[in-house]
């Protein structure tokens, strides 16, 4: 008899070996040239099969001068950000019966923002000549990642202009032009 636990194949403990419970390369920086100018290297269940069932996972993050991880949200995970070199302003928006509220912090090397389960959230290097570099824990060991204009305006089939037009009060050539700049 197999037995998958979260999606994955649970191994005989009687197998299990010191591998499946190791990964390397959190030291050797990632590509951040890209768009964005970040590059997130994932510690998850598919890297060290050792995480099934642990509930957890961990990233490490580039950031470029000026480079951003984009508003996104982890549907199955809270996140702890440790910033180790550089600043990053990071933040998460609540929604709650007095409306969305943004909190938001400047960080240094050694401090520590935790992002609540499902919101969403973002982190962006201001410094326009330094990189940054940070490590992000995950209560779970495939959070999942939603960026949010990418899943608006990337969608395929994309999502009907007039629905975008009205949700965020653009005029249609906007909203077209977005959706030509994510296809």
């Amino acid at each position: 008899m197999v037995l998958f636990v979260n999606g994955k194949f649970c191994k005989n403990p009687k197998l299990a070996k010191a591998d499946d419970f190791f990964a390397s390369g959190l030291n050797i920086p990632g590509n951040t040239n890209n768009r964005l100018g970040i590059s997130a290297i994932v510690a998850d269940v598919n890297k060290i099969p050792g995480l099934n069932t642990q509930g957890l996972s961990l990233v490490r993050l580039d950031y470029a001068p000026l480079g951003e991880n984009p508003p996104h949200t982890h549907p199955r995970a809270t996140e702890i950000l440790a910033l180790a070199e550089g600043t990053l302003y990071v933040g998460f928006v609540s929604s709650d019966e007095d409306g969305n509220r943004l909190f938001a912090k400047l960080l240094k090397p050694g401090n520590v923002y935790v992002f609540p389960f499902g919101l969403l959230h973002f982190q962006f290097n201001p410094n326009r000549t330094a990189p940054a570099v940070a490590f992000s824990a995950l209560s779970s060991q495939s959070g999942g990642t939603i960026t949010i204009a990418k899943s608006v305006f990337g969608s395929k089939p994309a999502i009907n202009p007039d629905v975008l037009t009205k949700a965020f009060h653009l005029d249609r050539k906007t909203v077209e032009l977005l959706l030509l700049k994510n296809a």
